[in-house]
């Protein structure tokens, strides 16, 4: 038998505003039911935050919505920050995607089950993901599994 317990998922910006695309919106709706039930707990941080608070109203009210849920809020740290530099440094990413490198270490240092996006080009990447996992096991870390929505989803 599975064990069943609530997953600790992080969740970036797409994953927030893919509710509302055309190519995403039926494959997230799912996800955050599965919030709304308690089968997982949000992770949102104060970049989710930051990076919303340009996002057009709808994709704002939805946010207001979801705190209201199963929500665990996390902060990037210094530790958080400085894995992230790490990331930058090693060149996992350019540095215009730092704010994606701290989603990723953020997720990674409070121990997330998983982070998930629709983000392909600097977070579910396959080349991406080995080079942030190479940088976490080098210092210690965990190895994070990078998702989409679907991904993380229990189907019974």
């Amino acid at each position: 038998m599975v064990n069943k317990m609530i997953k600790r998922v992080y969740v970036d910006t797409s994953v927030v505003g893919g509710t509302f695309d055309k190519e995403f919106g039926k494959q997230t709706e799912p996800f955050w039911n599965a919030v709304r039930s308690e089968k997982i707990t949000v992770l949102v941080s104060d970049i989710l935050r930051g990076e919303l608070q340009s996002a057009p109203s709808h994709v704002t009210e939805f946010f207001k919505d979801v705190l209201k849920l199963h929500v665990e809020h996390v902060e990037l740290t210094q530790e958080a920050d400085d894995l992230a530099g790490t990331y930058l440094a090693e060149k996992v990413v350019g540095t215009s995607s730092l704010d994606d490198a701290r989603h990723i270490a953020i997720a990674t240092v409070c121990h997330a089950d998983a982070l998930v996006s629709w983000n392909f080009k600097h977070i579910v990447n396959i080349t991406r993901i080995r080079g942030y996992n190479s940088v976490n096991f080098r210092l210690g870390y965990p190895m994070i599994e990078i998702r989409t929505p679907p991904e993380v989803m229990d189907y019974e």
